[in-house]
């Protein structure tokens, strides 16, 4: 596992930052997931879709539930945020901080 340390001052970055599981959060992760997504976010931080939020997710996505409904369910979620560099530019503002080796 490796350890790398994200600058506080992400200001030279085209950066989207998702606060919550709210209705513009659904939509970049439905563009997405249906490749359509044109944005040229060099970071995307928001949460990530864990077990249950993906059972909401996918039921909205595949039409058996409906937007206002996933949004609903998702009201009470807090995210477990995460980062996603989507761009070189973006990598080379991580410092590598630590190593460890992970045995099962």
């Amino acid at each position: 596992m490796n350890e790398y340390e994200v600058p506080e001052n992400l200001i030279e970055l085209n950066v989207k930052v998702f606060e919550t599981y709210d209705e513009e959060w659904l939509d970049f992760i439905l563009t997405c997931r249906q490749g359509k997504d044109t944005t040229d976010y060099d970071l995307v931080i928001g949460g990530i879709a864990n077990d249950k939020i993906f059972k909401t997710i996918d039921l909205y996505f595949t039409g058996d539930i409906t937007k206002d409904e996933a949004l609903r369910r998702l009201k009470y979620e807090k995210p477990n945020n995460q980062y996603c560099f989507r761009t070189a530019r973006a990598f080379t503002l991580l410092s590598f901080t630590s190593s460890e080796v992970i045995t099962r």
